[in-house]
């Protein structure tokens, strides 16, 4: 079954960290990423640029309404996610969990993909 893991945290906190604060987190990051991708429970992820890059597109009457920024303010932004292919949502919160224990400064939401039937 596949999961989307979305990674939420506090882009305004994450910034007032420190060099020595933000490096240290980034090699946390880089150890969980690589755990996840030697289990073959992840198919994808990335991190995203700040919000304060976001474009947000709607429909206006059969044209694009497009604006700077991200849909809605939030305390908590949208910075990242994985794919993760596991047997079941146990599995998923185990991964999700894992990832949660490096910082305390995320929140992570685990979402079903649908399947769709091909044939």
């Amino acid at each position: 079954m596949r999961y989307l893991m979305l990674i939420y945290g506090d882009e305004q906190s994450a910034m007032r960290r420190s060099e020595d604060e933000q490096q240290t987190t980034f090699a946390q990051w880089m150890k969980y990423d690589e755990q996840i991708q030697a289990a073959g429970v992840t198919t994808g992820g990335e991190a995203l640029q700040p919000t304060s890059t976001a474009t947000t597109v709607a429909d206006d009457g059969g044209e694009a309404l497009v604006t700077d920024g991200p849909f809605a303010e939030t305390r908590e932004q949208l910075g990242g996610y994985y794919v993760l292919d596991v047997p079941n949502l146990d599995e998923a919160i185990k991964w999700a969990h894992k990832c949660a224990t490096m910082t305390d400064t995320v929140k992570l939401e685990l979402r079903p993909i649908m399947e769709f039937d091909q044939g």
